[in-house]
């Protein structure tokens, strides 16, 4: 037995390398997997095989960690097709794009001047939810067609989802930090 660093996240689990990823077999397969390696099943085993089994873990929960979200997921598929971009050219190509973040990074900015700050946030965040979800299926059609200039578009839109989740969580934290100061 040897920590096989040549599988790909999709082999490790026996799913076939798509964007279209059954998240309920993806946790079946990866429970399934991570029993097969616990570190209990190796108490009377070899250092040598206890170290492998220790590596093997690492990789399924890497590969696990990846697959389940739609942004890696994109970006590793993306990667093994040998592609690579660069988040700066793919979002500063699309200048309505550069326009509706910087509407809403100043609306988050506004947030706590608002009457009713947790509404305000509240509206915010199901409009980032809507534009990742949107992009998020997006990717999926841009994935199956799979010719080169979807692969392209994919990763203009894996790009825009980065930048979503970045304001998803800054948004999240701002909702922390006004509960705080509501409680304090």
């Amino acid at each position: 037995m040897a920590a096989d660093h040549s599988t790909t996240h999709f082999e490790r689990f026996g799913l076939a390398q798509s964007f279209d990823v059954d998240p309920d077999l993806l946790d079946e397969r990866y429970r399934d997997s991570q029993r097969a390696m616990h570190p209990d099943r190796f108490v009377n085993a070899t250092d040598q095989e206890r170290r492998i089994s220790m590596q093997q873990a690492t990789l399924i929960n890497e590969a696990y960690q990846t697959l389940k979200d739609p942004l890696q997921r994109g970006r590793y598929l993306l990667q093994l097709a040998g592609r690579s971009f660069d988040d700066e050219h793919h979002t500063n190509s699309d200048i309505n794009f550069l326009m509706e973040q910087m509407e809403l990074r100043e609306a988050l900015g506004e947030v706590r001047n608002a009457a009713d700050a947790f509404a305000e946030l509240g509206v915010l965040m199901d409009r980032i939810a809507d534009d990742i979800a949107r992009l998020a299926g997006d990717v999926q059609r841009q994935f199956r067609s799979g010719d080169a200039a979807s692969l392209d578009l994919a990763a203009d839109s894996l790009v825009k989802m980065q930048f979503f989740r970045k304001l998803q969580h800054e948004a999240m934290e701002l909702e922390l930090a006004l509960e705080d100061e509501l409680a304090g």
